[in-house]
């Protein structure tokens, strides 16, 4: 008879707080800061989350429904929680990276964000069966961006999302982590006192190293170029993709327009603009003809004193419904924790939410499965919420249903006259 020790830590998890502690125990510290970060003050990463504590929700006590669906239908594809899974670059937090966040998002079935700052490759992503959208920063030539859209689209990816906020917005207050060029000998004993204290880290990426015979290499295979041969040459390390991104001029209105036509020539896939704070931009972004915005302040990474996503909704679904007769789906990201910051989202005006920390902080605690219960704790949030406010699902939520302060909405690019009605 085998006896189960009581004390054994349960790797199932009831909260995204509960995830984060763990992975705060269990990633070495350079790595876990690298996953808090935020810039300059943190007034912008605190405020993602404080916000969504300032709205309320109005529950009924009575005519709560049996059934209740989460399903719904964002940049043409049908998804069974309004959760997305948002690209987030070098996932090397556990050995499978983003292929085991994919599974978890194909398991789920949800839309796995891509990166091209990835740790995994698109082509391995894609072969496990998520629906993968392609994410692009506006870096390198044309032609570069142009091999990539097609390596991506060849590879299966069924959308392109171009992050375009990032203002290299450096200083964090508290410090920044330590993160080396590569992971090579002088590196590991540079790093070892912080590391050799987190044994169970360690013996999953020495488990990969025995099976694989590979370390990490912290490098982005997605920007890798192509050889004279037609295979791909090697791929440049992070900071080496940072200092291409950098060094490349940021785009105009037209290069949206020539990204998102020369991607629609490529791939006739959804095309999303991520990091939208405006409502000028919003409109200037459904002129581009775009498919779908993202309300975002890069989870408070980039610009400090953006007001947090969540405020900046409403003025911005508003005005992209009414330009675009509702065929522009806008959705959002920032500060998402627990099911009833995703259902305040959706009475606002979003389509649905990205996350970013929450899935990551999972995949640092216990892997696909860490991911999938990140995904499971917020959907079974959203439900509690559709039953106390007595819906039949989350196409049904409107401002109504939350209780909002005065003076919440951020209306940010639109005349004073119409931003000081909110």
């Amino acid at each position: 008879m085998k006896i189960e020790n009581p004390w054994k830590q349960n790797p199932w998890f009831e909260s995204v707080a509960v995830a984060q502690e763990r992975a705060r125990k269990r990633l070495p510290q350079p790595v876990y800061g690298a996953l808090v970060a935020g810039s300059e003050r943190g007034q912008s990463v605190t405020d993602n989350q404080a916000a969504f504590a300032e709205l309320g929700l109005a529950p009924h006590v009575v005519g709560q429904l049996p059934e209740r669906s989460q399903a719904t239908t964002v940049f043409g594809h049908t998804i069974g929680s309004p959760v997305i899974i948002s690209p987030t670059g070098v996932q090397a937090v556990h050995p499978d990276g983003e292929v085991a966040v994919a599974r978890a998002a194909a398991a789920r079935g949800t839309i796995m964000g891509l990166s091209n700052f990835a740790s995994k490759s698109v082509e391995e992503v894609t072969a496990t069966g998520a629906t993968t959208f392609f994410q692009m920063y506006w870096t390198g030539e044309r032609d570069t961006m142009v091999q990539r859209m097609t390596r991506a689209h060849e590879a299966g990816a069924q959308g392109l999302i171009a992050t375009l906020d990032w203002s290299f917005s450096m200083g964090r207050d508290w410090g920044s982590p330590e993160i080396p060029e590569k992971v090579d000998l002088k590196a590991m004993v540079r790093l070892a006192p912080k590391v050799a204290t987190k044994g169970r880290w360690l013996w999953q990426f020495g488990q990969q190293f025995r099976q694989t015979g590979k370390l990490p290499d912290l490098t982005a295979p997605n920007l890798a170029p192509p050889g004279p041969d037609g295979r791909l040459g090697e791929p440049p390390t992070f900071f080496g993709a940072y200092y291409e991104w950098m060094t490349t001029p940021p785009p105009s209105w037209e290069d949206v327009v020539w990204m998102r036509e020369t991607w629609g020539q490529i791939s006739g896939t959804p095309f999303v603009l991520k990091g939208v704070c405006r409502v000028d931009d919003a409109l200037r972004a459904v002129d581009a003809g775009v498919a779908g915005i993202s309300v975002s302040n890069h989870g408070g990474n980039n610009l400090d004193g953006t007001p947090a996503a969540i405020r900046m909704v409403r003025p911005v679904a508003e005005a992209v419904a009414r330009a675009s007769a509702g065929q522009v789906d806008v959705v959002m990201d920032g500060g998402v924790r627990r099911g009833s910051d995703v259902v305040k989202a959706l009475a606002l005006g979003a389509k649905a939410v990205l996350i970013g920390r929450a899935y990551l902080w999972g995949l640092a605690a216990n892997g696909q499965a860490g991911v999938e219960n990140v995904l499971d704790v917020l959907s079974g949030g959203v439900d509690s919420a559709l039953r106390g406010l007595a819906l039949s699902s989350t196409a049904e939520l409107r401002p109504e249903h939350l209780l909002i302060p005065d003076g919440f909405d951020r209306a940010l690019g639109v005349p004073e006259p119409a931003a000081a009605g909110r």
